[in-house]
């Protein structure tokens, strides 16, 4: 569940603490790679699993991932470090597939089954009973509480629907439940697996996962190393980025932190997104408002832009080409600064497919969440509470800051075409979470949306829910709030859209 410290979240934060100071201080990586499930799991009592053994077998899978490397076969013996020679920093983004289900990590959930609870009362009416099509159920003639035939079962939910004392329980495993592209089916052994051609990347399936048998890949130690050789490594920080280290940690103490990590500059995303708003204002008010184009799907959430190519291809022509706000931010950086490495830094595992891209390789070198980024912290012995450099950053306005929230891509944009386009009316909808966001494309290839500026948002809440955050939704979307009324301009100028970005 988002905004608990869960034992998961635990876990996940001390293999990526441990991957980063190998990455920061190792004088023999391989060796230390390898000692990672020991510090893990340093006693010979399991915390969480049956055995120690399948505790540090999971551990391993981890560290794997964490170092941007699939999982090791599961039907020969591989050493962790497996592969690594390969995994350098100049070439290496991820070994595709982004997320993956560690087998081993995976408990097995029932999905899609419905089975009659303890707190089956056997009454007389029995109405489960009456309205099952198929004669699944019976009747326990020792308890005469009803039970569900599994093999005759077809899943329509009557029984539940029906039974009085909600004593019929639809089980459903929770990665599949929160998977908005029914991307997640089981494998022979029962164990959750992703289809790859179904997947956006959202994540939304790692955070749900009670067991953390979902994970992504990082590059958390890739991007360790290239600033350890001294390269030229450049941040650019999503908005969502304030109150994810505190209540109070403003955007300038993380800029100095970032320096002190070894980054040689910060600039904030919210400026290519207030390019984006600027120029998918245009788009609306010349394409959309004048009849040329139906409607128009912004392009910021790159899980939600999947979803239209992949799911509805009829709908590609009406997504805006406008650049995303971490393209376009880290272009404007490359021109500043042709030798620099740019990493995107921010909440979305999504990010991390996108920056895969043959289009967008040239642009972004790495993509660490923040909950990455709070290990890198963490390894280097930087407290984000206590900590008290400041170094200032004025790089966008609000309404490209507030892009970190849902429906802040959508105001943002109708802030414009009000301002530059006075006579143009705006006809705004927006959607949280991708199975919304394909009931509002379906309604829209449908014709039901014409005259529409169509925002979607792959995760409940927008930005600030993202699958690599480290503060509760609520929280964070407040600390967004107050970074937005705080910004000394309000909106980006008009001409902004006519920025050339090679």
């Amino acid at each position: 569940m988002r905004g608990l410290e869960s034992s998961v979240i635990k876990l996940r934060r001390k293999v990526f603490v441990e991957v980063a100071r190998v990455a920061f201080d190792s004088e023999d990586v391989f060796s230390d790679i390898e000692a990672i499930p020991y510090k893990i799991t340093p006693t010979e009592q399991p915390q969480y699993r049956e055995s120690i053994y399948r505790e540090r077998a999971i551990a391993s899978e981890r560290v794997r991932l964490a170092m941007g490397m699939s999982l090791n076969p599961q039907d020969r013996p591989a050493h962790i470090t497996n592969g690594l020679s390969a995994s350098n920093v100049a070439s290496n983004y991820y070994e595709p597939p982004l997320m993956q289900v560690i087998p081993s990590a995976c408990d097995r959930c029932e999905d899609n089954v419905y089975e009659v609870s303890d707190q089956c009362r056997g009454c007389v009416g029995r109405y489960c009973m009456t309205v099952c099509p198929k004669g699944a159920i019976s009747v326990d003639p020792k308890t005469q509480k009803t039970v569900i035939d599994k093999t005759k079962c077809i899943k329509c939910g009557k029984c539940k629907a029906a039974c009085p004392y909600d004593a019929i329980a639809h089980k459903i495993r929770p990665c599949a439940q929160a998977c908005g592209v029914k991307a997640i089916s089981s494998d022979e052994l029962g164990r959750a697996k992703i289809d790859p051609k179904k997947c956006v990347g959202c994540g939304q399936c790692m955070v749900s996962c009670p067991f953390g048998a979902v994970a992504d890949k990082s590059q958390i130690f890739q991007l360790i190393r290239a600033i350890k050789q001294g390269d030229e490594i450049v941040a650019e920080v999503a908005p969502s980025i304030v109150g994810q280290f505190g209540a109070g940690v403003s955007l300038w103490k993380i800029k100095a932190a970032l320096k002190e990590v070894g980054f040689k500059e910060v600039f904030e995303v919210a400026h290519g997104a207030d390019v984006g708003a600027a120029t998918e204002a245009h788009h609306y008010a010349t394409e959309v408002a004048t009849g040329k184009l139906p409607f128009l799907l912004t392009s910021c959430c790159p899980a939600w832009g999947m979803l239209a190519k992949t799911q509805f291809p009829e709908t590609i022509d009406k997504i805006s080409n406008a650049l995303t706000p971490m393209v376009a931010t880290s272009r404007s950086i490359k021109q500043k600064m042709p030798n620099a490495r740019v990493v995107f830094i921010g909440p979305c595992a999504a990010k991390k497919l996108e920056a895969m891209r043959k289009t967008v390789r040239s642009d972004v070198d790495f993509v660490i969440t923040f909950e990455e980024l709070a290990a890198i912290f963490e390894a280097k012995g930087i407290d984000m509470k206590t900590y008290d450099k400041e170094e200032p950053i004025h790089d966008a306005t609000g309404a490209g800051r507030g892009y970190a929230v849902a429906g802040g891509v959508s105001s943002a944009i109708e802030q414009c075409v009000r301002e530059y386009y006075p006579d143009v009316e705006v006809k705004i909808e927006h959607a949280e979470g991708l199975e919304e966001c394909r009931k509002m494309l379906l309604l829209a290839k449908m014709g039901k949306k014409n005259g529409c500026l169509l925002e979607g948002m792959g995760c409940p809440g927008g930005c600030v829910a993202g699958a690599g955050v480290n503060a509760p939704v609520e929280k964070a979307a407040a600390e967004v709030k107050k970074f937005v009324d705080g910004s000394t301009k309000k909106m980006p100028e008009k001409d902004l859209y006519e920025i050339k970005l090679p």
